[in-house]
């Protein structure tokens, strides 16, 4: 079955995989998410709230979780308010028609009565037509400053989980795992160098070992700590 066609400017990035996820202290939720995505999910929870700062994996598990439920052959939506909010509630028409509905940065829309009305009556059509949704967030379901009642209610029987920060160690093992998934070799050492000189967030590193990959690939070199501070100027 083809995916959904997204709206213009949202793409599913293609390293955003459960392969590629280290969970760190975040095992529990993403097993769950994982689980939401098999295809006798029926007995899973049918609505899953995941929320933390930026730099957790909320967006990363998301999409995922997308990607995992179309390459099976079923429908998936993965709708970043930050991105989509301009297209209007419009946008939510119809999406009961797939398998698994994945709304990102809810905290964009909440508070406008016309979205809280709309995503009222969107949960109510994915509950009764038995399809699962995944929402991500910035904040709990209780701090998001909700004020259609109704829909406040329909959060609280949301399956919540607050998806912790990595440590420094977790972001080193996060480091390589994305390193080897490339074919790139990250010793201890250099690892923990890019931690001490790049900037903290995830999405920074990442960038930083891309950037890494494509050089070492042009040069024929590996990855030592001579070569990343030639690469990145430091």
């Amino acid at each position: 079955m083809d995916p959904i066609q997204l709206p213009l400017g949202v793409r599913l990035r293609d390293d955003a995989t459960f392969t590629n996820f280290y969970p760190g202290a975040n095992a529990v939720a993403l097993g769950y998410v994982e689980r939401i995505c098999e295809a006798d999910a029926d007995w899973v929870e049918n609505l899953v709230y995941l929320w933390g700062n930026s730099g957790v994996g909320r967006s990363h598990l998301l999409q995922a979780a997308c990607i995992r439920v179309q390459d099976r052959g079923d429908r998936a939506v993965y709708l970043p308010f930050s991105i989509v909010a301009e297209h209007g509630i419009q946008i939510l028409d119809n999406l009961e028609l797939c398998e698994l509905v994945c709304l990102d940065d809810i905290q964009m829309v909440v508070g406008k009565p016309e979205w809280e009305e709309a995503l009222f009556h969107l949960f109510n059509r994915l509950r009764d037509a038995g399809r699962h949704l995944l929402i991500g967030a910035d904040a709990s379901p209780k701090k998001l400053g909700i004020k259609l009642a109704d829909l406040e209610s329909r959060l609280s029987m949301a399956l919540v989980f607050q998806l912790q920060a990595l440590s420094d160690s977790d972001k080193l093992r996060a480091l390589q795992l994305r390193a080897s998934r490339r074919g790139l070799q990250l010793s201890d050492e250099v690892g923990n160098f890019i931690l001490t000189r790049g900037e903290r967030s995830m999405a920074s590193l990442f960038d930083i070992l891309e950037q890494l990959d494509q050089a070492s690939l042009q040069a024929q070199r590996k990855l030592t700590v001579p070569f990343v501070k030639a690469v990145l100027k430091w």
